[in-house]
């Protein structure tokens, strides 16, 4: 079973809190709030979705690579990670 299948009640959880965090920036802008505050809040934004792809990356690397079946399987789950790697740094 994938990593995001088992897990998925949990990451929908850190999902919603992320989006709860989203529309608090919103809220902050329409309010109009001072720019430090919504700094805040973007940042603590981007920590929760870099804390997300974490969990989603670490299970990714534990699943399909570390416990691979095969060689094959290995070398795929290692070029998946790569190419998420590369994106996610762009």
């Amino acid at each position: 079973m994938a990593h995001t299948i088992r897990d998925k009640e949990k990451l929908i959880a850190r999902v919603r809190r992320l989006k709860g965090q989203i529309e608090g920036i919103e809220r902050a802008l329409e309010s109009e709030k001072p720019c430090a505050e919504v700094l805040r809040q973007l940042a603590s934004a981007r920590g929760a979705m870099n804390g997300l792809m974490a969990e989603v990356m670490e299970g990714h690397v534990r699943g399909h690579v570390l416990q691979a079946k095969t060689a094959s399987d290995r070398q795929q789950g290692g070029e998946e990670l790569i190419g998420v790697i590369r994106t996610y740094m762009k």
